[in-house]
């Protein structure tokens, strides 16, 4: 939650004065000077939007939500906390309401009134109001009086703040409190008990999330090991002990539309858009809306038992289910929510091979942490441009993939975001060679123009764009005003030549950045940093060693070279291992395959203790649990947690510090 200083009395027309101007707008007459601009420009957005100022009564929700009630992970979270909090009101002539992000009124408590509930604050269908103000803005608003646009609410004072994501910062919705008029549209009386509901309910939202990270975790380590016992809602897999050895060779991925857990078995089955596909049914049932599946046959046991509660709404909630992958998948994949607190948390999808027992799929097993410890399985090759862009990892192939999928789908500009050094430029131009090779009639003699914003030389690629010229414009983030205008205004009805602009995060952009960045965020690819696909150093290494000199023998890399290259956080990715291959490929005088100790001093020794993601803190609790059950044994501890002692000590390693 965020606040933001509300305007101070003294620079606010009185009530007066706005009521009479408001008069004015609704008869189509000149306006007074004194009336704020962003109070005209709410009217006018209500006008546009067909909202009608003499509307009486509640106005009901024209879409009426998929997910019911008891089924919003928002509403779970904060129906406890504002209920404790409504006595505090202290007049019946007070409401506290709770939205969503749509502005769907989802609870609300006072007033008199018994059918809130089926409000909607949409400024489309009610015009401005503090609720839709503080969503947009993200920090606290207030409306009084004549400021509304509905003759109802003349006499209404209200205050809202936002209540964002605890991970995120996403925008949930909002806690407002309204109330009679407030004299002279001063600071609302109920902004105190606004700011502290919301806070109050960030703070439940997240122990909530911190404690379904660890149910999720605990599912996915009981789908590995193909234990049979799961308790009801969210006691998945709480005990992490069990007897025997675990069940080898299982796939297991566990998701919840935000981060994911991936066996070494899975990661060798699922493609890149066999993981998309799981990713979209995690979406949809953490939604709380079915999606698409098919029942388990009888006949085909879960792995997985269920772990869904009588509460939850969505038909994909109740039993596992079979969701469809992409044509030639190797496996096929049964999805089973995992609820916490009545709410579903996440799935976990337990893969089978096509044509062969899981079992057989690997004999190892295991467990791998989120998006990225190092498989077994061969490097697959992905071509753009029947050029190789090296890299095994789930995360390059699918930003490759899905970057590949939009150019070739449209000539409308697309948006390279990453890091600085992570490839975006390199992809860009590979891109624009696939788009020259398919293009009937490319001109000969016109490649790729490649325009620097730092070097000023944006405006005039932009003409050379216009006319028809396949442009990439590099370092958006140090464009200048004039040129982000023009790009602006060229967007607005865009040349059929490709544009592929690459943008690295910073600062927060201004305005017209921002303007330019929110037109192309439904054509961004997003990049994934070097540390965060470390299983692609070694096939980069090979991309990117120069052939040796004639009676020359080739470089080669020692195994702790190896180790500490996949070890540390690259700050400058891709092109701060081109540096270090190219410096050792040049300046070497040593024979044989390269050590630790020829490597730079921050690369030889190490990175620096980094934070831990939130599933990667529940699952070295898990493990430290573990640890201290076995009294220290690491083999009976792998055992227990079902992975190989290799790696739990390549996770105990990972975790130091």
């Amino acid at each position: 939650m965020t606040t933001t200083e509300q305007p101070s009395v003294s620079v606010r027309p009185t009530l007066t004065s706005l009521r009479r101007a408001r008069e004015l707008f609704l008869l189509g007459r000149q306006l007074p000077d004194d009336v704020p601009e962003e109070v005209v420009a709410a009217w006018k957005r209500a006008r546009f939007f067909g909202v009608r100022h003499d509307t009486r009564g509640p106005v009901p929700d024209p879409a009426p939500p998929p997910v019911r009630p008891e089924g919003s992970a928002l509403l779970a979270a904060a129906r406890p906390v504002l209920e404790r909090i409504a006595p505090a009101l202290g007049t019946e002539q007070a409401t506290l309401l709770l939205t969503d992000e749509r502005l769907r009124v989802l609870w609300a408590a006072g007033g008199g009134r018994d059918d809130l509930c089926l409000f909607d604050l949409s400024e489309q269908t009610v015009g401005v109001n503090s609720a839709a103000r503080a969503l947009s803005t993200r920090g606290r608003a207030e409306v009084h009086g004549p400021e509304h646009f509905l003759d109802l609410w003349q006499d209404v004072s209200a205050v809202s703040v936002p209540v964002l994501a605890p991970d995120t910062g996403r925008p949930l919705g909002t806690v407002t409190v309204a109330s009679t008029l407030c004299a002279e549209c001063g600071p609302h009386p109920g902004a105190a008990l606004a700011e502290a509901a919301a806070d109050a309910v960030e703070a439940e939202l997240l122990a909530r999330s911190q404690g379904a990270e660890r149910v999720l975790l605990d599912a996915y380590l009981a789908a590995v090991r193909g234990e049979g016992r799961h308790g009801r809602d969210g006691e998945a897999g709480r005990e992490l002990g069990g007897r025997g050895r675990p069940e080898v060779g299982r796939a297991v991925v566990a998701l919840d539309g935000r981060s994911r857990l991936v066996s070494e078995a899975a990661g060798r089955l699922l493609s890149p858009e066999g993981l998309e596909a799981l990713e979209r049914g995690a979406v949809a049932a953490v939604g709380g809306a079915a999606f698409a599946a098919v029942p388990v046959p009888s006949s085909v046991p879960s792995s997985v038992p269920s772990t869904s509660s009588s509460s939850i709404p969505s038909p994909a909630a109740s039993s596992s289910c079979s969701v469809p992958l992409p044509e030639g998948a190797k496996c096929r994949a049964t999805l089973t929510p995992v609820t916490h607190l009545g709410s579903v948390i996440g799935v976990v999808a337990v893969l089978e091979p096509v044509g062969r027992t899981a079992a057989g799929a690997d004999e190892r097993g295991g467990m791998a942490a989120v998006d990225g410890h190092r498989g077994s399985g061969g490097t697959v090759e992905v071509r753009v441009a029947g050029r190789s862009v090296s890299g095994r990892s789930v995360a390059w192939r699918h930003a490759v993939d899905r970057a590949t999928e939009l150019v070739r789908s449209s000539s409308e500009p697309l948006l390279l975001v990453g890091e600085r050094g992570a490839g975006k430029a390199s992809l860009a131009r590979e891109l624009a060679g696939e788009l020259a090779a398919e293009r009937a009639g490319e001109p000969a003699g016109e490649p790729l123009l490649t325009a620097d914003a730092a070097e000023g030389e944006v405006h005039a690629a932009l003409g050379a764009w216009a006319g028809g010229r396949a442009v990439l414009v590099r370092h958006a983030e140090r464009l200048t005003q004039r040129d982000v205008a023009a790009l602006n205004s060229l967007l607005e009805a865009p040349p059929v030549a490709p544009l592929l602009v690459t943008y690295t995060p910073g600062p927060a952009p201004g305005p017209c950045l921002q303007r330019l960045l929110d037109s192309l965020a439904a054509r961004t690819v997003t990049l994934p940093a070097l540390r965060e696909r470390p299983e692609d150093i070694r096939d980069l290494l090979d991309f990117l060693t120069p052939g040796p000199a004639p009676g020359e023998p080739p470089l080669t890399w020692s195994l702790d070279a190896l180790r500490a290259l996949e070890q540390h956080p690259w700050p400058g990715n891709v092109t701060e291992l081109v540096h270090l291959v190219r410096a050792l490929a040049e300046q070497r005088r040593a024979t044989g395959p390269v050590r630790r100790a020829e490597l730079p001093d921050p690369v030889r020794e190490g990175p620096a203790a980094r934070q831990l993601s939130p599933m990667e803190r529940a699952e070295r609790a898990a493990i430290l649990d573990a640890l201290h059950r076995h009294g220290g044994n690491k083999a009976r501890t792998a055992v227990a947690l079902g992975i190989a002692r290799a790696t739990l000590y390549r996770k105990l390693r990972g975790y130091r510090g």
